[in-house]
């Protein structure tokens, strides 16, 4: 959103309990990851529950409430059982840390690839997701900026010595039935996700230069509606 929220959040990182489902589903498919504890209690209202809960976080585990542990294990047996995506998890390396520093900047980057078949070139990353729909995942790669992260993670490994040419994401819902799609950026995907890649390093590293962390633009921004809010379109919706 702005240059001040990242250094922001850089400084207070706060775990969001969202992602605990998304832990879970990680840890269960690929092996590895942070300890999954099942929590025998669907309210976490009482002190002792809470004071529970807080313990398995601070050591670094993720509590469960039966019903998500029960989802988890049902979204990762749909994953392991899929004719495409099952395999794609299997014969390779989880969990690959990666570390390397921007050849034009110097800039230090990481990342941390979900699976890596070295021998194959192929990078693969685990989504749990409202929909597994290949064609709202068009949509909702641009909005999270998974073009970002598939091109950030493969230049990446290249740098730090490995090779991969293709990066493949598996999606699996998170309501069931819990549904799998296996999906493939294409070069125009990739393309735009390496542009911006490359502006988000350079402005990065110009704003630790300079020390500077803007916020939004000072003054007053005039704006224009979007190109869905227009006027004809919405005369004729009240209009019906």
């Amino acid at each position: 959103e702005s240059r001040a929220r990242y250094q922001h959040s850089r400084a207070h990182r706060v775990e969001k309990t969202a992602f605990d489902l998304g832990h879970a589903v990680h840890g269960m498919v690929l092996g590895t990851g942070l300890d999954l504890v099942r929590v025998d209690a669907e309210e976490w209202r009482t002190n002792a529950v809470k004071e529970k809960v807080a313990a398995i976080r601070a050591a670094g585990g993720v509590p469960l409430k039966p019903s998500q542990y029960d989802t988890a294990t049902a979204m990762a047996g749909k994953v392991k059982s899929h004719p495409d995506a099952g395999r794609l998890f299997a014969g390779g390396r989880p969990e690959v840390s990666l570390i390397w520093d921007d050849v034009q900047t110097g800039v230090r980057c990481r990342g941390r690839l979900d699976y890596v078949h070295e021998a194959a070139g192929v990078v693969v990353d685990l989504k749990t997701a409202r929909s597994a729909d290949p064609r709202e995942f068009a949509r909702t790669a641009a909005n999270l900026g998974y073009d970002v992260q598939a091109v950030h993670y493969l230049d990446g490994l290249s740098q730090a010595g490995g090779t991969a040419s293709r990066f493949l994401h598996v999606l699996v819902e998170t309501e069931a039935p819990h549904l799998v799609s296996v999906v493939e950026l294409d070069v125009d995907y990739l393309a735009i996700g390496r542009a911006k890649t490359r502006a988000a390093i350079d402005l990065y590293a110009r704003c630790v230069e300079r020390d500077a962390w803007p916020g939004y633009p000072a003054g007053i921004t005039r704006i224009a509606p979007p190109r869905w809010h227009s006027a004809p379109d919405l005369i004729e919706e009240y209009a019906s």
